[in-house]
């Protein structure tokens, strides 16, 4: 009787977490529907559709999410790439340096934004490179590399190394090896890597700030209009990206789960 009153005890801990996690997210939505034209957008005023049916009524917030998307797709992917290099290297080779490049790799990730923005602003002003577009893109590639390699290695880390001797003793060479038999292995991991960074860099606002110049990101332009009223427009992009978010993640675990359950029965 003890473990039958006990057992609800945890669900309903798990489910007030995740209600704690969630509410926020809910209340975007929620407003995305609210009847205002202008003004803080905060108190509901009613229902309608009108701001989704009307979602380019204000330009600025599509300039700024277009810009927020191309500067996430470039330091994602380039970070990746670099990233899933560098954990190569790491996992598979002993070298000289190696565990102080470990301890280097680590700092961008434990440096508080506001050190790391400022200290990449003095660098640029330095070297007198005009802040803007490119130099918000090599802030972001800095610190999504770090993040790039951890999520790499972890799955290099269990990447059975025998798979890779096969396929050389079948006359493949060093490409086709890493192509056909190394990167299919890793590729769940450097996929989460690409995306662990893509959200790092659309989300980033403090070393966006530093590093900017005039150009708008969305963090900067909801920080701006924060200010005056936030658009239900605004609302109206979050909740269209945490839905694309939110189908893209089932659908990668539907996809894994497949292959899983292909697995076991082979």
């Amino acid at each position: 009787m003890r473990r039958s009153r006990s057992g609800w005890v945890l669900p309903a801990y798990m489910w007030l977490v995740l209600i704690y996690l969630f509410l926020p997210v809910f209340v975007v939505i929620a407003f995305s529907f609210n009847d205002i034209n202008r003004g803080f957008n905060v108190v509901w005023q009613g229902f309608t559709i009108r701001h989704w049916l009307d979602p380019f009524r204000v330009p600025d917030i599509v300039e700024s999410l277009g810009t927020s998307l191309v500067i996430a797709f470039l330091s994602a992917a380039v970070a990746t790439v670099l990233g899933t290099l560098i954990a190569l290297a790491l996992v598979r080779y002993r070298f000289r340096g190696r565990s102080t490049t470990n301890v280097f790799l680590f700092l961008p990730m434990a440096t508080p934004e506001v050190v790391l923005g400022s200290s990449l602003l003095a660098l640029f002003i330095t070297l007198r490179v005009a802040t803007g577009f490119w130099t918000i893109v090599i802030a972001h590639i800095l610190f999504n590399i770090s993040y790039a390699v951890v999520t790499v290695r972890a799955r290099i880390t269990g990447f059975d190394r025998h798979l890779e001797e096969a396929a050389m003793d079948l006359y493949s060479d060093e490409w086709n090896t890493f192509r056909r038999v190394t990167l299919p292995m890793i590729l769940p991991g450097v996929l989460a890597a690409f995306m662990l960074g893509f959200a790092l860099s659309f989300d980033d606002f403090i070393i966006t700030n530093f590093n900017s110049g005039t150009v708008q990101t969305w963090p900067m332009y909801v920080w701006g209009a924060s200010r005056r009223g936030i658009p239900p427009q605004v609302n109206v992009w979050a909740t269209a990206i945490f839905i694309l978010t939110t189908v893209a993640m089932f659908v990668n675990l539907r996809i894994q789960g497949r292959r899983a359950a292909r697995s076991a029965d082979v």
